[in-house]
């Protein structure tokens, strides 16, 4: 999330135990983030997943990225089903590094 802030991407932390993460209001669900969301990027266990791809299938976002080590093909299919993206078992900030983005103005 640092990285991603660091390079002026506009970052929503969904916790339901937290009410700020690195300076960002935290949500404790996807549904009642109130702005559109592109990528659902999931740091949670494997067995957890399929249930966040059903919320942001119902939120309409527009992907869901399971972090490096986590991949739940159920997740996949869900996601995909609800015309949904799905990464799994990688990093968003180290790919991000990988493909040399450069940050945003």
């Amino acid at each position: 999330m640092q990285k991603l802030l660091a390079a002026g991407y506009h970052v929503i932390p969904v916790n339901p135990r937290e009410t700020e993460v690195l300076g960002q209001k935290a949500f404790a669900s996807l549904r009642e983030i109130p702005e559109k969301v592109d990528i659902v990027d999931v740091f949670r266990r494997a067995e957890d997943t399929p249930a966040i791809a059903d919320e942001a299938v119902a939120i309409g976002a527009k992907a869901i990225w399971l972090q490096s080590g986590i991949s739940n093909e159920e997740t996949a299919r869900r996601a995909e089903a609800g015309g949904l993206l799905a990464v799994m078992d990688a990093c968003i900030g180290v790919e991000h590094s990988l493909l040399r983005i450069p940050p945003k103005a």
